[in-house]
């Protein structure tokens, strides 16, 4: 066996022997014999080496040609266009061109390839099939939708398998890296306002996010330019689809983007959304956690100056739960939101971070989600009846769903201080019988009523159901109604 063929058997390559021979004379003549024939079947094996990828999620513009095997995931519509060359006399000659695109997956990702003129119209004649398996090789180049492949040379290979599920509707964590042409439905959870700024070549672009949920996570949407309203039109609770997506990364998380191609449709359907959440006990210093808790205190919105002279605001809330409570502070557009007492949220990707007094402060910044929604139905407070719509009947604010369950002494205390209702108490000697008719707001111990003017905390053994309208009669003690009758 010959140094050539000594070469080619440690080569992983699907190029035939014979051409690899063929490229390791012409290499030996263009090196004018500064090369011996092993030396060139090294550089060729070499250049052959670079060219092959382990997947697709390794293929890069910058990359001069790449070989890989994919499966075909989707195709597009044939496209037509006017290609200007030079003719006879002066006069310019044109003719049309023809692409289609082509979307292909391995296990490692997605990516789009391109079929020109002759190979399009194949592609386009029905000469390739959703789930064919491709030999590929092209020129990777910078696309609209990130990476794409220009295509030299395909051709499907019946005999390889490439383990990638063809699907019509993703979920969320169905969603990796380089994937496009996505559908997915889900749940807004929390929308951005639009933001312009300026490209490379002068123009004004717009975007805006919003973030979904389904029964499998949450992912960011990405919004741009003429899509970028939908941001805006769009109210949270709202079930939507989003058609022909791309995904890309951004600090380390997968976002969800829609472009030109795509959009942005409300759906009837009802998409749940039941976040797996922290334990407000074992937050820790520099943890990114989620949490969800009933609101117990608001503070009033305070703008401040940052150091480039820009306006910002934030607001701080405090929310509890079953084991515990943290101040939440809500940064930027955040400070806006319609949250008030008794409300349920829940604070997705907030930063946990030293507060005052060595507290710590829960941090809701750009990449946080903050949404006001239902209590989970074992939430403490609640029961399986649907008492969100009870309460929401009842006149709570915000989404209607309380969120002062079984939050004890310091819920009731901070309940009554935001809304005026310790005052009143005060006034009542202890002791003295009064009699108070509310909407139940907090279910368990203490009850807590509040009639739209004061809240009053209520010691009882009734079953009361959020949303519950009562009337209650008995002492005062340490500002509470120790209740002997409730009607």
């Amino acid at each position: 066996m010959g140094v050539i063929e000594d070469v080619y058997e440690d080569l992983d390559t699907d190029v035939e022997f014979e051409e690899f021979e063929a490229a390791v004379h012409d290499k030996v003549e263009q090196m004018g014999g500064l090369a011996d024939e092993e030396t060139a079947a090294m550089l060729i094996a070499h250049e052959l080496e670079d060219e092959e990828v382990s997947g697709v999620a390794d293929i890069e513009p910058g990359m001069d040609e790449v070989k890989f095997l994919a499966k075909v995931v989707g195709v597009g519509d044939l496209r037509t266009f006017e290609r200007e060359g030079d003719g006879d006399d002066d006069e310019e000659e044109v003719d049309e061109g023809r692409v289609i695109n082509v979307e292909v997956a391995d296990e490692t990702g997605q990516v789009r390839i391109s079929f020109w003129d002759r190979m399009a119209q194949s592609v386009a004649d029905g000469e390739l099939d959703v789930g064919d398996v491709l030999r590929i090789k092209g020129r990777p180049q910078e696309g609209y939708s990130g990476v794409e492949v220009s295509v030299d040379q395909a051709e499907v290979d019946e005999d390889a398998d490439v383990d990638v599920q063809v699907q019509d509707t993703y979920r969320i964590d169905d969603l990796s890296l380089g994937l496009s042409d996505v559908n997915l439905q889900g749940r807004v959870l929390a929308t951005d306002s639009v933001r312009t700024f300026d490209r490379d070549d002068g123009s004004e672009g717009r975007v805006a996010n919003l973030t979904l949920g389904d029964e499998t996570g949450r992912v960011r949407v990405t919004l741009w330019d003429e899509k970028a309203d939908r941001a805006e039109e769009l109210d949270s609770g709202t079930s939507v689809e989003v058609v022909d997506g791309y995904v890309r990364e951004r600090d380390g998380d997968l976002e969800l983007h829609v472009g030109s191609r795509g959009a942005v449709e409300e759906i009837d359907d009802d998409i749940s959304y039941d976040p797996e959440t922290d334990d407000i006990s074992s937050l820790e210093l520099g943890q990114t956690a989620d949490l969800a808790g009933g609101v117990i205190e608001t503070d009033p919105k305070r703008t401040f100056d940052r150091d480039d002279g820009s306006e910002g605001q934030v607001r701080n809330v405090r929310i509890k739960d079953e084991t515990g409570d943290i101040r939440v502070a809500l940064w930027g557009e955040k400070a806006d939101l319609d949250i008030d007492l008794a409300d349920y949220v829940v604070v997705t990707d907030a930063e946990i971070q030293e507060g005052w007094q060595d507290d710590l402060e829960a941090s809701a910044g750009w990449r946080a989600t903050v949404t006001v929604t239902d209590p989970p139905s074992d939430a403490p407070g609640t029961d399986a009846s649907g008492s969100g719509d009870t309460a929401n009947a009842g006149g709570v604010s915000g989404s209607g769903s309380p969120g002062l369950d079984a939050f004890g002494d310091e819920g009731a205390s901070s309940a009554d201080t935001a809304t005026g209702g310790s005052s009143a108490n005060a006034t009542t000697a202890d002791g003295e019988t009064v009699q108070f008719t509310g909407t139940v707001v907090q279910a368990g111990n203490p009850v807590v009523l509040d009639d739209g003017t004061e809240t009053r905390s209520v010691e009882t053994d009734a079953d009361l159901r959020l949303g519950e309208e009562v009337t209650v009669r008995g002492p005062i003690h340490d500002g509470r109604i120790d209740a002997d009758e409730v009607y």
